[in-house]
């Protein structure tokens, strides 16, 4: 697919995730495309990844199973695509509606929102229930604080891969571009990490979710700035300085970016050492402002979010009226 047919499915894929996310009517008839292909991760972990081969043999089998999802991924897609394309004219309207499933515009908002609402209404132990669904670490040891901060380092971080790194590859691939990315991204979530069982069998997807990602995190940073600048009450000087100081410092070559944008535009200090399981992540922090986060604050951040959204939409109307002007 080229420009003129990607950047107005784009357009349209936001726009139809913004209005009406993924319905919990079609997710309890048939699952998500993500647990899907998380399905698939998981047999291939099953199959491939024993715990008796050597160090070498495991991240051989971890690059081959990554190929054949990725194999299985585009073959899916292409055929969706193929199988919309006739339609004819109207073939923009179902390939939207399947490439808005991979988008979690409206889910990131809902759940972060959530958090914010728990800390108002139920104090602390709603906030950590409600936190406990979007991080990965051990809500029981954060205070009030650190759950405010926690839903603002996900809001960030997952701004950047659950949004703008999908609606990058939808806009620069299509359809398959899409898929392949949410395959990418979704292996290195369920293997990826640096346990005993997939140091080796997850090193591949987590290297090439890096690799993916790169783009989209830096785009990332720069809504958060654009939409710091339209918000009287953000600073997005200090959204820029941070990024500049701050975000190199981060664990992940990818996450500091919109998390330090974030940071420095709201006044915060974010990420920084935290506990994930029993392990302590000694991590750097985003922003020099304030640690003690509140639920004003996620509410301060889920702004800025829906603003940077906006501004992301508009890029890609605006890209798509170009694409086909030209």
């Amino acid at each position: 697919m080229s420009l003129p047919d990607t950047l107005p499915l784009l357009f349209g894929a936001l726009l139809v995730e913004a209005a009406v996310g993924y319905p919990q009517a079609l997710y309890a008839r048939i699952g998500h495309p993500v647990t899907w292909i998380g399905a698939l991760i998981g047999r291939l972990d099953r199959g491939l990844n024993r715990e008796t081969a050597s160090f070498a043999t495991r991240r051989a089998q971890g690059i081959a199973a990554l190929a054949a999802l990725l194999a299985v991924t585009a073959a899916a897609a292409l055929l969706l695509e193929a199988l919309c394309r006739l339609a004819g004219p109207l073939a923009l309207l179902p390939l939207a509606l399947l490439a808005s499933s991979l988008l979690a515009q409206r889910s990131l908002h809902v759940h972060v929102a959530a958090v914010a609402e728990g800390l108002e209404r139920g104090g602390l132990p709603a906030g950590r229930a409600a936190v406990a669904m979007i991080v990965g670490r051990n809500p029981q040891q954060l205070d009030e604080a650190g759950v405010a901060r926690a839903a603002i380092e996900s809001l960030s971080e997952n701004f950047s891969d659950g949004v703008v790194a999908p609606a990058f590859w939808l806009g620069l691939a299509g359809l398959p571009g899409i898929a392949l990315y949410k395959a990418i991204n979704t292996a290195d979530s369920m293997i990826g990490h640096r346990t005993p069982r997939h140091r080796a069998f997850g090193w591949a997807a987590a290297r090439l979710d890096d690799l993916v990602n790169l783009p989209a995190s830096r785009l990332t940073a720069l809504l958060i700035l654009a939409a710091a600048a339209l918000d009287e009450e953000a600073d997005a000087a200090a959204a820029w300085r941070a990024v500049r100081r701050d975000a190199k410092l981060h664990r992940s070559p990818n996450a500091g970016w919109p998390e330090a944008a974030m940071a420095g535009a709201l006044g915060l200090r974010l990420a920084g050492p935290r506990v994930y399981g029993e392990v302590l992540v000694a991590d750097g922090w985003m922003g020099d402002g304030r640690a003690q986060a509140d639920a004003a604050d996620i509410r301060r951040a889920l702004r800025l979010y829906r603003r940077a959204c906006l501004l992301l939409a508009g890029l890609a109307g605006s890209g798509a009226v170009l694409a086909v002007v030209a």
